[in-house]
């Protein structure tokens, strides 16, 4: 695509989202209600929102952020570095004040991008919906009022692959597969956090699933551009 970036400006990240409560039970009454009205088309004639209720997790209404993994690269690294590191926390308050605190800190400046796979449709507005739920203040990456298009510090790597067409939709998956990228789906996908989260009560292997992902879209930025992928010594966990 000859992407005129500089890696070491972007700071790459995924995130895991679960329902808010383990049970539709859990929630208020008029919770409930709002659930059972927000889902009405998306659930067959069969399906009550009580039995729907495993997908809450995709509304920042009804679900809750349980892990950030953010990736960068080094700067001024020879050999090429990658260095990965989470925000998990069963409190989302917590962790949510901690990412905040990261793009406060280190990537404030105007050059300073975020990038992710759907994130401008999905990670962005979740992120920033939760914040304003958990009265934590937007960090400038995250508040667009008054941005112009081309001021929105945002890189969407599945915008990149639609090439303008808007009604096409490609998982990190399938992009991984067709462009000769390792794969990170070897443990379990998105619709099972929910279950390893409430049932296994597995924060870290959520944190894991979620850091491979995070090198997947690396990688797909750098595919994308036609430079090397990482390899495993230039990734760091730190």
């Amino acid at each position: 695509m000859n992407l005129s970036l500089n890696f070491e400006k972007i700071l790459f990240l995924d995130i895991e989202t679960v329902p808010e409560k383990e049970f539709f039970s859990d929630l208020s009454i008029g919770k409930q209600e709002l659930f059972t009205k927000k889902t009405a088309y998306q659930r067959s004639e069969d399906e009550s929102a009580s039995d729907f209720y495993h997908r809450a997790g995709i509304w920042a209404e009804f679900g809750k952020i349980v892990c950030i993994s953010v990736g960068y690269f080094k700067s001024n690294s020879s050999p090429r570095k990658f260095r990965v590191t989470s925000f998990y926390n069963d409190d989302e308050a917590i962790l949510l004040a901690e990412f905040k605190a990261l793009l406060d800190t280190y990537y404030y400046q105007k050059e300073m991008v975020l990038c992710g796979h759907n994130g401008k449709e999905f990670d962005f507005p979740f992120i920033a919906r939760r914040m304003i739920i958990n009265r934590i203040g937007l960090p400038d990456k995250l508040n667009l009022f008054g941005k112009k298009p081309w001021e929105v510090p945002h890189i969407d790597t599945l915008e990149l692959w639609k090439f303008g067409d808007y009604k096409h939709y490609t998982s990190l998956k399938l992009l991984t597969e067709i462009l000769d990228i390792p794969s990170p789906k070897d443990d379990i996908d998105g619709s099972q956090v929910g279950e390893v989260y409430y049932v296994e009560k597995n924060l870290e292997r959520i944190k894991i699933y979620c850091e491979k992902d995070t090198i997947t879209v690396a990688q797909l930025l750098l595919r994308f551009n036609n430079q090397p992928l990482l390899d495993k010594d230039e990734i760091e966990f730190v």
